[in-house]
C-alpha cells in the first residue's frame, strides 16, 4: 500500500485516541485521527495520532511489517489516517507523565489513509506564535489545538449547566424572532432587505428585550433563550458584532429574586464545571459608591487602591488650578498608590499623557511623599499643607500620591484607568480570585452635551424607583432605576432591570428623551399595544455568556471563546464577509448600490 494512497471507506472506532490506559494492554484497537507528529527512527516510526479527546503514541516496526513501516514513513502531520494495532506498555524509561496515555503505546498492523494534508500554514497547537488574522483565515486550524477545543468544549458544558440549572427552576427556554422589526436600542441595527416587501427592511436582533417582556404578558411567566445578538458597533476585545447572551425574564419579580436566581445559577455553573464554590450572597455597591470609591460603575474588587476626594485640601492649598476647577462644579479626587514613589518620572509622565489622550484630561498632579518633604509637580503647594495631605490620602513615606482635577466624568475615568495601572504595576491583581458584585440605583438618564437631550443610561424599557416617578417631567436627571449591574474582575457580566409594565408610564419615558407620540407609534406601536392588555409586573437580566467563558477561561478577548469569530474590523478572514454581492441578488431585494456619492 502506497502512504499518500487516499482510501474512501467509512471508519468506526474501537477507541478514543486519549481514552487507553494500562486497563486496555493487549487489547486490539482501531483508532483514527490526524498525525500530530511523526519521527523516523530508522527500523521505527512513531506517530503521535491525534483527536478530540487527546493523543496517543503509534509505534511501525519494519521488523514486523517492512511493507506497512514503509506506508508510515510517508506520512505527514495533519494527515488523516486510521490505524489498528495492539496496546502495549511502553519500554521502560520512554513513559510520558505529562500525557494521560504516556504509558501505553499502539503497535501497529494496518493502515488507512483517509486523506492527505497540504502544510500548515503555522504548527497546529502553536497559533499563538503567528498573528490572529491568521489564525483566524485558517480557524479550522486552530480549532485543532488542544488550547481552541478545551475552549469550545468548556463552552458546551457552560451551556449545558445553564441549561440544566434554568430548567430546574421552571424556566421555559423559547425561541424570539432573528427577523425583527427595527427598534434602535442603542447601537446600529444590522438590517436586511426584503425581497417580497420592496423597499422594507427586517432587523437583525440587538437582544430579544421586546419580545421576551411581550412573552411575559403572554402568561409564559418564566422564559430563558441562549440568544445571539448583533449589533453594528465600534469593537474591542470583549465585543462582537454578534454574540450569545444568557436572555432571562420572570413575571411577579423582585430585583432581590433576580439576584438570588443568577447567584445560585453561577454557583451551580462554578459547582458542575469547575468544582469549586462561591460565596453567595454577592456583594453590592451602588452606582454612586462604585463612581465615588473606584470610577468606574464595573469596578475590580480584588483589589484595593480606592479613589479620594480632595474638595477639602483641594480648597485649602493655594493652587489655583484646583480653586476654579471647583467653582465651576468640577471635581478633584486622587488615589494613593503604596509604595509608589519607586515609579520614576517618565513612568508617570507616559500615565499623564494616556489619560489627555484618551479621557480628556487637562493633567496629571502628583507628588511623593518623603521623610521630611513632598517631590512632584505640586510639592510647593501641598508642602505647606503636609499634614492634611497624609491624613487626606492617609499616606506614609514611599508612597506615590496622584490627583486629578476636572469635569466629574474626566475624572473618574482618568482615575480608574490609572487606579488599573497602578494595581497592575504593584502586582495587585490576583489571577485565581472571583469578585463578583453587583451595581444598583443608576441613574435613569443621562444628558448628552452633543444632542442636548436626556437619554435612558441602559434603555428605555426600565422601571424608575416607584418613589422617583413624579419627577418624570421636572428633574430626570435625579430619577434612578430599577435597574442592576453584574460585574465580575472588572468586566460588566449582565445588565438587567425590572421593566416598565404600563402604557401611559412607559410614554412618558418616551417623551423624556424627545421620542413623540408619532414616532412612538412608528417604532414601538406593536409593543406598547400589549401593555394594554394586562401586562404583568416583571424584569429580567441577560448575562453575556462569551464574556463570562473569557473570565473563566483567563482569555484575554472573547474572540479565544467563539468558534468563528469577527476581527476588531468585524470582517471575517475566514470567508471574506461582508463581501460584495450579485448583481441578480440587489435586482430581488429592490436595492442599487451608489457608492461614488458616499
Amino acid at each position: 500500500m502506497s502512504g499518500a494512497e487516499i482510501v474512501y471507506e467509512t471508519v468506526q472506532r474501537s477507541h478514543y485516541c486519549g481514552e487507553l490506559r494500562e486497563n486496555h494492554l493487549g487489547e486490539q484497537v482501531r483508532l483514527a485521527g490526524w498525525v500530530h507528529k511523526w519521527r523516523d527512527l530508522g527500523n521505527l516510526v512513531f506517530i503521535d495520532l491525534r483527536d478530540i479527546r487527546g493523543l496517543c503514541q503509534i509505534v511501525f516496526s519494519a521488523d514486523i511489517d517492512a511493507n506497512l513501516h514503509a506506508a508510515a514513513s510517508r506520512l505527514r502531520n495533519e494527515y488523516v489516517i486510521a490505524v489498528s494495532g495492539q496496546v502495549r506498555s511502553r519500554p521502560e524509561g520512554m513513559i510520558n507523565p505529562d500525557l494521560p496515555s504516556g504509558g501505553i503505546e499502539v503497535l501497529a498492523h494496518s493502515l488507512t489513509v483517509l486523506n492527505t494534508s497540504a502544510t500548515p500554514p503555522f504548527p497546529i497547537g502553536q497559533a499563538e506564535a503567528v498573528n490572529e488574522e491568521t489564525r483566524l483565515e485558517y480557524r479550522y486550524l486552530d480549532l485543532r489545538s488542544e488550547r481552541m477545543k478545551k475552549n469550545v468544549i468548556f463552552r458546551h458544558r457552560v451551556t449545558q449547566a445553564i441549561r440544566q440549572y434554568l430548567d430546574s427552576q421552571h424556566f421555559l427556554e423559547i425561541e424570539t424572532p432573528v427577523l425583527m422589526k427595527s427598534t434602535p436600542e442603542g447601537a446600529r441595527d444590522y438590517i436586511v432587505p426584503s425581497r417580497v416587501h420592496p423597499g422594507k427592511f427586517y432587523a437583525l436582533p440587538q437582544s430579544p428585550q421586546l419580545y421576551k417582556q411581550m412573552l411575559m404578558i403572554g402568561g409564559l411567566d418564566r422564559y430563558y433563550q441562549i440568544a445571539r445578538c448583533f449589533r453594528d458597533e465600534d469593537l474591542r476585545g470583549d465585543k462582537q458584532p454578534e454574540h450569545t447572551q444568557i436572555d432571562i425574564e420572570m413575571s411577579m419579580s423582585s430585583q432581590e429574586q433576580i439576584f438570588s436566581l443568577v447567584e445560585n445559577m453561577f454557583s451551580h455553573i462554578f459547582r458542575v464545571v469547575l468544582n469549586a464554590e462561591l460565596g453567595t450572597p454577592f456583594e453590592r455597591i451602588t452606582y454612586q459608591q462604585a463612581m465615588d470609591r473606584f470610577g468606574t460603575d464595573k469596578p475590580d474588587l480584588c483589589f484595593g487602591l480606592e479613589l479620594t476626594d480632595l474638595t477639602e485640601l483641594a480648597r485649602a492649598m493655594s493652587f489655583s488650578v484646583f480653586h476654579q476647577v471647583l467653582d465651576q462644579g468640577g471635581r478633584v479626587k486622587g488615589l494613593r498608590i503604596p509604595g509608589g514613589s519607586s515609579l520614576s518620572r517618565k513612568d508617570i509622565q507616559e500615565w499623564e499623557a494616556n489619560i489627555k489622550t484618551y479621557f480628556g484630561a487637562a493633567g496629571l498632579s502628583w507628588i511623593k511623599v518623603g521623610p521630611d518633604a513632598f517631590q512632584g509637580s505640586v510639592a510647593k503647594f501641598c508642602n505647606e499643607h503636609r499634614q492634611l495631605v497624609l491624613e487626606t490620602f492617609k499616606a506614609v513615606e514611599g508612597d506615590l500620591l496622584l490627583m486629578v482635577a476636572g469635569k466629574p466624568k474626566v475624572v473618574y475615568q482618568s482615575l480608574a484607568d490609572l487606579r488599573l495601572k497602578a494595581g497592575q504595576y504593584l502586582k495587585l491583581v490576583p489571577t485565581d480570585v472571583y469578585n463578583f458584585v453587583w451595581v444598583t440605583d443608576f441613574p435613569l438618564f443621562e444628558w448628552d452635551d452633543e444632542t442636548g437631550k436626556w437619554e435612558a443610561v441602559h434603555h428605555l424599557f426600565t422601571m424608575p424607583r416607584y418613589e422617583d416617578i413624579d419627577l418624570l417631567e421636572t428633574e430626570p436627571g435625579n430619577i434612578h432605576g430599577q435597574l442592576y449591574d453584574l460585574v465580575l474582575n472588572g468586566v460588566e457580566l449582565a445588565s438587567g432591570s425590572i421593566r416598565i409594565h404600563n402604557r401611559q408610564l412607559q410614554e412618558r419615558i418616551f417623551r423624556v428623551v424627545g421620542i413623540t407620540e408619532q414616532e412612538a407609534e412608528r417604532r414601538f406601536g406593536f409593543f406598547l399595544r400589549s401593555l394594554e392588555y394586562g401586562a404583568p409586573p416583571h424584569g429580567g437580566i441577560a448575562p453575556g455568556l462569551d464574556r463570562i467563558l473569557m473570565l473563566l477561561l483567563k482569555e484575554n478577548t472573547i474572540r479565544d471563546v467563539i468558534p468563528f469569530p469577527k476581527t476588531l474590523t468585524a470582517y471575517s478572514p475566514l470567508d471574506g464577509c461582508p463581501s460584495s454581492v450579485d448583481e441578480v441578488q440587489l435586482r430581488e431585494t429592490h436595492i442599487r448600490l451608489d457608492l461614488e456619492s458616499q
